[in-house]
């Protein structure tokens, strides 16, 4: 047999060829039908997923370790930050027997870098999401720092029997900025300097932050980590810029006296006297006065950072408040 172009073909090539287009036909619908199954996410896919999309379209990161049907405690992270930094206490909690989450906020570590809602409302509001996704319910929350203040927000409006009860360390509550109404309060000068040195050197302020105050280490005879200081740094360069330099505001001048006031649950607020960041007489015994139903605990000469520097008397605090009986 010759073809129009001149090629000779063989019976046995036409065969072949004829096999082969026989084949491809054959294969085609079913091709067809992966190809349009593939983007469609399986149960089994749907269990493992580790973001979860807000109503503005931004994907919040988290992490969600341990038994399913075991108590949850959701963690909290602080400014600039990620869940990364509740390592420590999410595998020591594992070990006891709970379901541990936490989150990268809007702008920081995994999640969207968003160009908007970076303050306490969206943080909020992100936070109740990801509870509606998981359908968390009462849930223990746990927050440092700008966390503590996140947990706040979100447990004063959160629905009922979404929460049990909250802890919060070194957190920002009730305000940190000075007014007339908190005369202990840090001047604005204080955050601007923050601001700048951000805008200015972003990765060597995120070196100056825990080498200095964050964890204590520019005391005399401090035992510096450098594995912390360079986790610090990592975390902070995760995230955004601008929702880094945007959480300035929400942490130093959001006013949390009204969500304490409304929160009935128990909460345990932990506070060291020498927390370099959120200075200690004008926090924790402040949101602790405000609070219904709170225990203070103080730990004299412990640094902002102390969930990292004594984990070993942190952690065991937190474990016996979530066992007392409420």
């Amino acid at each position: 047999m010759t073809s129009k172009t001149g090629f000779e073909l063989t019976r046995r090539d036409a065969m072949i060829a004829g096999s082969a287009a026989a084949l491809a036909l054959a294969i085609a619908p079913t091709a067809s039908a992966a190809s349009k199954q593939k983007h469609q996410p399986t149960e089994t896919e749907d269990k493992h997923m580790d973001k979860v999309k807000v109503k503005d379209g931004t994907e919040i990161f988290f992490k969600d370790w341990g038994p399913k049907d075991a108590q949850v405690i959701m963690f909290h992270h602080g400014w600039p930050l990620s869940s990364d930094d509740w390592d420590n206490q999410m595998l020591f909690f594992i070990a006891q027997g709970y379901r541990v989450i936490a989150h990268d906020r809007r702008g920081h570590g995994r999640s969207s870098h968003s160009r908007t809602g970076h303050e306490m409302d969206t943080y909020a509001a992100d936070v109740a999401e990801v509870v509606e996704a998981l359908d968390l319910k009462n849930a223990i929350h746990v927050g440092h720092s700008t966390g503590g203040g996140e947990v706040v927000h979100y447990v004063a409006r959160a629905k009922p029997g979404r929460v049990s009860k909250a802890v919060i360390v070194a957190a920002v509550p009730p305000v940190m900025i000075k007014s007339e109404k908190n005369p202990g309060g840090l001047p604005m000068e204080v955050f601007d300097g923050l601001r700048k040195a951000l805008a200015d050197n972003r990765s060597q302020f995120y070196i100056d932050v825990p080498t200095g105050p964050f964890y204590g280490f520019n005391r005399p005879g401090a035992k510096v980590s450098q594995g912390l200081i360079d986790n610090w740094w990592h975390q902070g360069m995760m995230g955004a810029a601008n929702a880094h330099y945007e959480c300035i505001k929400a942490w130093s001048e959001t006013d949390f006296t009204e969500d304490l006031k409304k929160i009935e649950i128990p909460v345990l607020v932990m506070h060291g006297t020498d927390d370099q960041v959120v200075p200690y007489a004008d926090a924790g015994p402040l949101s602790a006065k405000l609070l219904k139903n709170a225990t203070l605990k103080t730990y004299e000469g412990y640094p902002h950072g102390m969930l990292s520097t004594n984990p070993d008397v942190l952690n065991p605090d937190i474990l016996a408040f979530i066992k007392a009986k409420a």
